[in-house]
């Protein structure tokens, strides 16, 4: 792609600059750019990204692209600069001609959970058979996906997440990949703040559909109660579960080993956690490993090798021996509830759960954390600690089963930090796990060095 094909697919200007510039890698981040890459500015609610341009280049960037209403603040230069009326609307044009131009397969995940371990399945099993391009980090809305789609070169397959958390916002991701492959991994309420209601959950989700390639495939969880022998009319529906009847279900599961029957013939997997959720998840990663034709040897050793995403079910050993599981990286009940049932399935004698606040869940957030705390009651760990606002919900449920005296709540991180070290002692087994934005990230680090 050259500055002159930029200009043409975007309705852009040149405002300085060579037309010829071969233009290779996007960023919008001058921190991390690299040299000869082209530097996109983005106006944010907190800072107009535009008005690093010139760190951009600085740092290495051979061109940028600015909006027109930061036309008035650019000093004149010699550096290839394209103007285009909004920066956002460039990089949808532009990942939709990049596939137009390259016409490889493109397969779309969302989901309410699950999304990224799918994601690494998947990626573990199709990147055996064809060079994959897949979405890095949480590049998955509205400018995440095209920048990852604009770093196609020579892969054979494009592999993305789509996350939401308004309705309309799947739609405009699906009709700038047009996938060959939709996969939806659960409905689940997260993000329920916003959307209002599991019925506009499952709208949005479903939203992956409208940008679906003529013939093709949508895979879905059929345990699901939102999804469970969904109907839509002349659509290719593959099914995976565990309960209900479906076309790729798990059976004589035992631990992380679990059985399918492929095409009249049963074959063994291996998922390294064996919780019915990554199960499910790894049946969805086999159906399309199946729907890419990827050798069944292949799909077993993708789903016995795929690798987990920092911050989920990531064990860390601390500095006096103290087993961590950090899932801090995000939460709902569901995943709560997931978590601890791998906490229960570890074989250190004294299982500990610090469990902070589910974010986005409104005027539901009592019943949703109350679920969790339930779970707890009849699910006994050895101590409970909830740090937050709403995870008191958590703690007055699980008091209904747990020993009182081994249950604490606390209203901020800082005033958790002497009763976690001095409970922790040399071969406890710690789960850590809140939503992201309140940065449990910070108990993890202070366990692995204090405990």
């Amino acid at each position: 792609m050259k500055v002159k094909d930029i200009i043409k697919t975007c309705n852009g200007i040149l405002f300085s600059g060579n037309l010829d510039l071969c233009c290779n890698n996007f960023s919008k981040d001058t921190r991390t750019i690299n040299k000869g890459d082209i530097f996109i500015g983005i106006k944010g609610d907190k800072f107009d990204g535009n008005s690093f341009y010139q760190d951009a280049f600085n740092n290495g960037a051979s061109a940028c692209i600015l909006e027109e209403s930061y036309i008035n603040n650019i000093i004149q230069t010699d550096k290839t600069i394209i103007i285009v009326k909004n920066s956002i609307e460039a990089l949808k044009k532009l990942a939709i001609q990049k596939l137009k131009e390259t016409k490889i397969p493109v397969i779309a995940i969302t989901g309410s959970l699950g999304k990224t371990s799918t994601r690494n399945m998947i990626y573990s099993i199709v990147s055996k058979k064809y060079k994959t391009l897949v979405t890095e980090k949480n590049y998955n809305n509205n400018i995440g996906l095209p920048l990852t789609i604009l770093r196609l070169k020579d892969e054979e397959l494009i592999l993305l997440e789509m996350g939401m958390n308004h309705l309309g916002e799947i739609e405009y991701l699906s009709k700038i990949a047009k996938p060959d492959i939709a996969i939806i991994t659960n409905i689940l309420p997260i993000h329920i703040e916003y959307l209002g209601s599991m019925e506009n959950i499952l709208k949005a989700k479903l939203e992956i559909l409208s940008g679906l390639k003529e013939n093709g495939a949508l895979i879905i969880n059929n345990d699901n109660e939102y999804l469970n022998n969904i109907k839509l009319k002349n659509l290719n529906i593959i099914t995976c579960g565990i309960e209900n009847n479906s076309n790729y279900m798990a059976y004589d599961i035992e631990q992380n080993k679990y059985k399918v029957n492929i095409k009249g013939k049963t074959f063994c997997f291996n998922n390294h956690i064996g919780t019915k959720p990554y199960i499910l998840n790894g049946l969805l990663a086999i159906a399309t490993g199946m729907q890419l034709n990827v050798e069944i040897a292949d799909i077993q050793a993708g789903i016995n090798e795929y690798l987990l995403t920092e911050g989920r079910l990531e064990n860390i050993n601390s500095k006096k021996g103290v087993n961590i599981i950090n899932d801090s990286y995000n939460a709902s009940a569901e995943s709560m509830i997931n978590a601890i049932d791998f906490l229960l399935n570890q074989k250190e004698k004294r299982k500990i759960a610090i469990l902070g606040d589910i974010n986005e869940t409104g005027t539901y957030a009592q019943e949703i954390h109350s679920k969790v705390g339930k779970y707890i009651a009849k699910n006994n760990i050895d101590y409970l600690i909830t740090i937050g606002n709403n995870s008191k919900y958590i703690n007055i449920e699980a008091r209904k089963g747990m020993d009182k005296n081994n249950i604490i709540h606390f209203e901020t991180k800082s005033d958790a930090k002497d009763y976690i070290k001095n409970l922790l002692n040399t071969g406890d087994i710690v789960l850590v796990k809140a939503s992201n934005g309140n940065k449990f990230i910070e108990i993890v680090d202070f366990i692995k060095e204090f405990c």
